[in-house]
């Protein structure tokens, strides 16, 4: 949908943004898009505006019996058809480009923050409201800046039209610039309640969002229990909740679509009768009292334009409010202010709070059972130690290291990594591409009869997390890609306890093999990897 190459402008936003201040630093970013969707909307607006008059002044001369009169007025008419139709195209083009600014650039801004909170997200957000708001909070917002071109014409147009009118008559034209606002006014009470319905409608959605991730990831377990029944009754019940607040939506939305119309419509009611008197008295013409008639029409434009921005506009705040939600959140690992490089070479790893020394360049294995996850976590960095305790890398405090070095330098593959849905090959190879390219990587994780076995090889599309292979052979493919990164530090959790053993025999000395001269740290129970080991670190020599 959203072009790559799509050149998006920097967004400066407060650390914890509002709705409010959110829309208008997006729409601040891009002041001429902003400024051609209004030229195009007041271009377009126009000449539907004046039509009227125009036509008013032909029935005019008609009745004076003017011929020339009645052919400059037509041609008049036509010149404004041609121009609207002209300024139609351009404000379709600026409302469109609009639309992408909007929702583009929340795109990229909620997909790079996201990516930056790391694995601080899944603390601290649920997998539906993120759902919720790349699939369809970026679309609202989008819609509230789609309509601001025609929002900013109806007003230059009711503007210019209630001047007319005034020069004409101005009961009529006091009668249309005092009561088309008080229409507008009067749809205000009614938008209050539809913003509190779509708050809950998108609260509901995003829960409904979350149940389906969660019963999607868990399915073989769900069949496994045979829980599906189960699920069924929850994830309808959700969706049920969903239905029920998109009705109360509905309703809001259909007592707003009334209003729109019945209002504006009370005032060309008013006009047209009081032109009608005033045509009868002799002060206008029949030709103005048409012009009137006409404008009062058009008057019914202005409202549900302006009705139409209001309700984007709410729709947009709350998706909005859900946005900066996100944007607020802060990764639980900050970036040091004056950041320290590492050293050149194999680094040295260690843990003051367990005691563990992994040596730089020799292959340790860590057998600590269930306290390896939270040590091996410490070493790469996903968790900090206490504020009395540290991790040195290469004899650098950890947190004085820059997050994005540390993550090329120290990679840590846990053996539940998950799997997008992707080309096999662009998931192995690494962002920087190291001495190990990815067949030697598949070689030594033992892991070229799954490459084999499919159909276009490395080339071959694997679905979410995947479902195409089992789960051994889908770590045997976790470990290629992480022996594929030939970082300098390598952490692997349990990397092999899904295999049988003669796979694991020659895994084992494959990565060590492979891995020959960097550090590695195999956090396993096995006794294979313990066999290979240059040195071995058990429960009896740590503290945790």
């Amino acid at each position: 949908m959203l072009s790559a190459t799509y050149p998006f402008p920097a967004i400066r936003l407060p650390e914890r943004p509002t709705a409010a201040r959110y829309l208008l630093a997006v729409l601040r970013a891009r002041p001429w898009l902003v400024l051609g969707a209004a030229v195009a909307g007041a271009g377009w607006s126009l000449p539907s505006a004046l039509l009227p008059l125009v036509i008013g002044r032909g029935v005019g001369a008609i009745a004076d019996g003017d011929t020339s009169a009645l052919w400059r007025w037509a041609v008049v008419a036509g010149v404004l058809g041609v121009l609207q139709a002209l300024l139609g195209t351009a404000l379709h083009f600026a409302a469109y480009g609009m639309w992408i600014h909007g929702a583009g650039t929340t795109q990229r801004l909620v997909t790079d923050h996201t990516t930056r909170l790391g694995a601080t997200l899944r603390e601290a957000a649920s997998t539906g409201n993120v759902v919720a708001v790349t699939s369809s909070d970026m679309n609202w917002i989008g819609n509230a800046f789609e309509v601001l071109g025609r929002s900013f014409g109806s007003i230059v147009a009711f503007v210019v039209i209630g001047i007319a009118m005034l020069g004409t008559s101005p009961l009529l034209g006091t009668v249309a610039l005092v009561g088309v606002p008080l229409a507008v006014l009067g749809i205000g009470p009614l938008l209050a309640p539809l913003q509190k319905r779509k708050t809950a409608q998108r609260e509901n959605l995003s829960d409904v969002n979350a149940l389906g991730a969660d019963i999607v990831s868990g399915l073989r377990i769900l069949r496994g229990v045979g829980g599906e029944r189960r699920f069924l009754r929850r994830f309808h019940d959700a969706s049920q909740l969903v239905r029920r607040s998109g009705v109360e939506v509905g309703r809001s939305e259909s007592w707003l679509a009334a209003a729109e119309v019945l209002l504006p419509g009370l005032v060309t009611v008013a006009i047209t009768w009081l032109g009608a008197r005033l045509a009868l008295d002799g002060t206008i013409g029949v030709g103005e009292l048409v012009a009137f008639y006409g404008v009062s029409a058009f008057l019914v434009v202005p409202v549900s334009t302006a009705t139409e921005q209001v309700s984007a506009l709410s729709s947009g705040l709350v998706a909005a409010r859900k946005v900066c939600g996100l944007l607020s959140l802060r990764s639980r690992l900050a970036d040091p202010e004056s950041p320290r490089p590492l050293p050149d070479g194999p680094l040295e790893l260690v843990d003051t709070t367990s005691g563990i020394r992994v040596e730089p360049g020799k292959l340790t294995v860590v057998d600590l059972g269930a306290e390896a996850e939270p040590i091996a976590e410490r070493m790469a960095r996903f968790a900090d130690p206490d504020e009395d305790e540290k991790v040195l890398v290469g004899g650098v405090p950890a947190d004085r290291v820059a997050l994005a070095e540390l993550r090329t330098r120290v990679v840590y593959a846990h053996n539940q990594d998950i799997w997008f849905s992707g080309v096999l090959r662009e998931q192995l190879e690494p962002a920087r591409q190291g001495n190990v390219d990815i067949f030697a990587a598949l070689h030594a994780a033992d892991a070229e009869d799954i490459v084999e076995a499919l159909p276009r090889g490395v080339d071959e599309l694997i679905g979410e997390r995947g479902r195409e292979v089992s789960g051994g052979q889908r770590q045997r493919l976790s470990l290629a890609r992480a022996l594929a990164t030939d970082a300098d530090v390598l952490l692997l959790d349990e990397p092999t306890s899904a295999v049988d053993a003669h796979t694991e025999a020659r895994i084992t000395q494959r990565a060590k093999e492979l891995r020959n001269g960097k550090t590695t740290v195999v956090f396993s129970q096995s006794p294979l990897w313990r066999n290979v080991a240059d040195e071995i670190v058990s429960a009896k020599a740590v503290t945790v």
